[in-house]
């Protein structure tokens, strides 16, 4: 059974389901049932398929049922539920997946203990066996690698496991959380895996009990725990959107979340950051060919001038480095670059997905586990580095440095223990007097962002954790068993839940805003249509609701904005843009009228300037735009640019010889194909047939432009050269000399 084929399947029928589809849902259930193993399975299809005839039936007949639409409701969920179990069975016998490996093997050391201590017994024995084997695994921190500590981390291993595997939660699932919780036996970082594991399996299988358990653990206090948990709710509750409205139970259960005091708070921080990982791919593009480049070459400047004493300083608050300067002296253009990073960075973006993604190979992530455990200075991985001479000594300094930091996710900390010890000695004795000197700082960090921010702490290690889902998603070996959240927009702004608990207009302008300095403007558009729905008296909202569609290319949509911002609060720059607009759809008298209103509120920008001139140009007002494009010539007199319109201006009235004058200083700097035929036109202009000939020739002879689309030009130009007196039979010959010669025909 093909497997791409079961999910495509899946995905089809939960959307039939969505839209109440039901009969074309059977047809394809009906089809997957052919593969499953649980001969269960069916016989609940048929009884299913029963009951919706049943309602049909009593519908038609007109027969009335005050509780025909709890039925029919309940119906839909049953038919998702089935329809995920059938997906589950089919991928289990034949996907041949790590995930189904696992729960094979849960499985048979299930039967071997004797059942599955969680699911086989009651509430009552399942609590007392759990706290039997909690004391029995309980350990002392003086024996990290004695056998107490082996026993906890494989029940560790062994609750994950269940949490993740489980298809469905019931009332065991929530006790055992509880349990774990309260025991006091479980360390934070335990318990906050635990939470990853019920995230992977709600985004796995759809459940209202794991929505429900997750939404418990938002309030709680262990650390880690709560931000995971509202991260798991957030992106579960987007993964299934669709599904949110045959379930009223669920979103009632999250409105009662909202009233609490920080809810919609952090929910818009985790949204914000799922929304920061769009960059990613784009920042680790840039990293590996524009940025890693530049600096290999700087490489020897860089080993000359930097003294990490004075670039970590004391005082790591103070902002720019002042060495960075003159350590990149000659290459302004690679200071700004390292501090748009350095502030991408201290925003949350994940500028590290580049440096750390070749070091996801160390057997350390082939356990699917290892992947959401929060990094914390006793943790085996570093603990195996005490062994080493250099390391070993100072290793407390390095894990509890690591640890505090907050721009590396647990993930690429990990990845940097581990690779560490197989660094040559120079390099692991740099590492250490970096971390020694980065520790002082960090917590002075920590301290002045908590006093500054009381979500500082919430916001830090949200953020280290969608980069570690990240990661998973991108780097893992399991990475294609999991449908990838992060390949859709994660629009969550847009979802069911979002809308009706953090949707209001300050958390839209918001969001809005944030899409548009980051220019996601299909995004932002999509929330600022939003507002001006409820808010018409704001001409900013027009301006950039404008400014979006002018980006999409959507001109006539731009200028109904920019009019509507125009007639609230006239700007000069709503004018310009309106005049740009114009410009774009060919209404060039009306773009010219509207860029000379804004050049007689700012006569001086040499913006209006220039559009004024382009537009005097389109209209064939030459000596208008000539005088305007002097002026950009006398403030810009480095604008090699604005000969061009120059000549062509002069060409265009006949004034030959200036024009010829222009051509030549662009000739100094450079002439590009159009350059050469504009100059051809002004010698046929002149009579110089031969001349024109060799100008057309040489435009085509680089290469930078194909005959088809000279020949383009050349017909269009044909009018203006006959106004200007050349021959119009003698157009025809000119072009076909120029082809032929190209040719090598003479």
């Amino acid at each position: 059974m093909n497997t791409s084929t079961v999910i495509l399947q899946h995905k089809r029928v939960c959307n039939l389901i969505v839209r109440r589809k039901i009969k074309q849902s059977f047809d394809i259930m009906t089809d997957m049932l052919d593969n499953v193993s649980v001969g269960g399975i069916k016989d609940e299809f048929d009884e299913l398929r029963m009951t919706y005839l049943n309602i049909l039936k009593y519908t038609v007949e007109g027969i009335n049922d005050p509780e025909r639409q709890k039925i029919y409701l309940k119906l839909l969920q049953n038919i998702l539920k089935l329809n995920d179990r059938i997906k589950q069975d089919i991928l289990a016998c034949h996907s041949g997946w790590y995930t189904y490996s696992v729960r094979a093997r849960e499985q048979r050391e299930d039967r071997t203990r004797g059942g599955n201590i969680i699911q086989s017994v009651d509430d009552l024995v399942f609590k007392s066996r759990l706290d039997d084997l909690l004391s029995s695994a309980e350990i002392e921190k003086t024996d990290p690698e004695g056998e107490r500590a082996a026993e906890m981390e494989r029940l560790s291993g062994i609750i994950f496991n269940h949490f993740w595997l489980s298809d469905f939660y019931g009332e065991a699932e929530e006790s055992l959380m509880e349990i774990l919780l309260r025991s006091g036996r479980f360390p934070w970082h335990d318990l906050a895996s635990f939470v990853s594991a019920i995230t992977l399996s709600s985004l796995r299988i759809w459940d209202p009990a794991k929505i429900r358990l997750l939404s418990k653990l938002v309030t709680d206090t262990t650390p880690h725990v709560a931000e995971r948990a509202l991260t798991g709710l957030v992106f579960s509750l987007y993964y299934y959107d669709d599904r949110l409205s045959l379930y009223p139970e669920v979103m009632q259960k999250v409105r009662e979340l909202s009233v609490h005091g920080n809810f919609r708070e952090r929910c818009r921080i985790v949204v914000l950051q799922a929304i920061k990982s769009r960059d990613t791919e784009r920042l680790s593009k840039r990293m590996n060919e524009e940025i890693l480049p530049k600096v290999v070459k700087l490489r020897p400047r860089i080993e000359e001038k930097l003294d990490l004493d004075k670039i970590l300083g004391e005082n790591t608050e103070e902002g720019q480095n002042p060495d960075w300067s003159a350590m990149f002296s000659g290459s302004e253009e690679m200071f700004k670059t390292m501090e748009e990073l350095t502030n991408l960075q201290m925003e949350g973006s994940d500028v590290y997905m580049s440096a750390f993604s070749g070091l996801k190979r160390f057997d350390f992530f082939r356990e699917l586990r290892n992947w959401f455990v929060p990094f914390y200075p006793d943790h085996v991985a570093v603990d195996a580095i005490f062994r080493d001479d250099i390391l070993g000594p100072a290793i407390n300094e390095l894990a509890e440095a690591l640890f505090k930091t907050p721009f590396i996710c647990n993930s690429d900390k990990f990845s940097l223990i581990l690779n560490m010890k197989f660094l040559p000695a120079e390099q692991k004795s740099m590492m250490l007097k970096v971390f020694r000197m980065e520790l002082e700082g960090l917590e002075q960090m920590k301290y002045d962002n908590e006093l500054t921010d009381p979500a500082a702490i919430f916001r830090t290690t949200v953020t280290q954790y969608v980069h570690d889902l990240y990661r998973f998603y991108k780097l893992s070996y399991f990475k294609n068993e999991f449908d990838d959240l992060f390949t859709s927009r994660l629009d969550i702004y847009n979802s069911l839940f979002f809308r009706e608990i953090c949707g209001s207009t300050a958390d839209d302008r918001s969001l809005a805003d944030y899409f548009f300095s980051k220019e996601y403007y299909d995004d932002a558009l999509a929330l600022y249509l939003t507002l001006i729905r409820s808010v018409s008296d704001d001409a900013e909202l027009y301006e950039k609701a404008g400014y979006c569609y002018q980006i999409a290319k959507e001109y006539e949509k731009a200028l109904e904005n920019y009019s509507m911002a125009a007639l609230i609060d006239p700007k000069t720059w709503t004018l310009r843009k309106t005049g740009l607009c114009l410009r774009k759809l060919g209404r060039s008298e009306e773009a010219l009228t509207a860029y000379q209103r804004a050049l007689q509120s700012e006569p001086e920008d040499l913006t209006t300037i220039l559009m004024t001139a382009h537009c005097c140009l389109d209209t064939g007002r030459y000596e208008e735009a000539l005088k305007h494009y002097f002026r950009v010539e006398y403030e810009s007199p480095g604008n090699v640019k604005v000969l061009r319109p120059i000549a062509w201006c002069y060409l265009m009235t006949g004034r030959y010889s200036e024009a010829e004058r222009y051509f030549e200083r662009l000739a100094d700097t450079g002439l590009s194909p159009f350059d050469m035929i504009n100059m051809g036109h002004l010698a046929l202009c002149q009579g110089d047939t031969r001349k024109a000939s060799e100008h057309y020739i040489s435009a085509l002879s680089g290469g930078e432009m194909t005959p088809e689309a000279f020949m383009n030009i050349f017909n269009d130009d044909a009018s203006l050269l006959i106004s200007k007196g050349v021959n119009a039979d003698d157009l025809p010959i000119v072009l076909d000399f120029v082809l032929m010669n190209l040719k090598k025909d003479f």
